[in-house]
């Protein structure tokens, strides 16, 4: 699959990184699909290379919407070699202050949407025994936070449909990339963000977490544009790892991630072993 030819579909293109990536692919002379729940969004991306850009609606928690805009991307480009599941949005609570409605719906965009996508492209990618899955997950994916919890047990959920897949699909030429960012400066702590009722039992596990979300909005350390540009970079480069960390707060996290890990694993490995009948 060259460069001139590949054609990219991306959830969440309105704002944040799916947009950025929009706009790296446009750059780089290459086809792409920018979805948005609010297509006007897109105007001016769709405005920037006519030719090589379709704008479509697209809510991936709508079943009808996920097929309609893969066969529309069909009918005009011929193929999708790269899918994106991006789309979605934050929660910040700890677990008790979040309610189960709010739980469930943060996995509809996150898990649900980005699985379904993922379903539909993937007959697709079959056939042509080629094509690239991105799943736009987090540094939250693997590690942890409070307050995060919500968000990142969807994460944590994409990560692991998303590493059974990459051996499920590997026979056919199919590749999976995780992206795990860490903290950019994107709307997620913006309009895309939801904070649940505060619980004063939690004033002092969430008073961090709460106060450093409300100093961070619009000064995370991370350029989402040098993201975009490596997750374009990594697909030109045939994906050659599973897992992109991203940020300059990544490496040392999850360092300490598998750290504590292997000491979990130190303390208990003997025991693990005298398991058997």
């Amino acid at each position: 699959m060259n460069a001139q030819s590949r054609v990219w579909f991306v959830t969440g293109s309105s704002t944040g990184f799916g947009r950025h990536i929009v706009e790296e692919v446009i750059a780089r002379g290459e086809r792409v699909v920018a979805t948005a729940r609010d297509p006007r969004k897109l105007d001016d991306l769709v405005a920037r290379a006519p030719d090589r850009v379709l704008a479509l609606q697209l809510d991936v928690t709508k079943p009808e919407q996920v097929q309609e805009s893969i066969t529309a991307a069909l009918k005009r480009f011929g193929a999708i070699d790269v899918l994106v599941n991006n789309a979605g949005y934050s929660v910040l609570g700890a677990l008790e202050e979040t309610s189960e409605a709010e739980l469930r719906a943060i996995f509809e965009p996150l898990f649900f949407g980005a699985v379904s996508m993922t379903r539909a492209v993937l007959p697709h990618m079959r056939e042509r025994r080629t094509g690239i899955i991105v799943q736009v997950s987090s540094l939250t994916g693997l590690v942890g936070y409070p307050g995060a919890g919500a968000y990142s047990a969807a994460k944590h959920a994409l990560e692991g449909i998303s590493e059974a897949l990459a051996k499920e699909i590997a026979p056919f030429g199919v590749k999976v990339l995780l992206v795990e960012p860490g903290m950019f400066r994107t709307n997620l702590l913006g309009p895309g963000f939801r904070s649940m009722p505060e619980l004063p039992a939690y004033a002092e596990s969430m008073g961090p977490t709460r106060a450093w979300v409300a100093q961070s909005a619009g000064t995370q350390p991370g350029d989402p544009r040098k993201a975009a540009k490596a997750i374009v970079d990594a697909v030109a480069a045939g994906v050659p790892t599973l897992r992109l960390f991203l940020g300059t707060d990544a490496p040392g996290s999850i360092r300490e991630k598998l750290a504590q890990v292997a000491s979990d694993m130190d303390r208990t490995e003997q025991l693990a072993l005298t398991m058997g009948f």
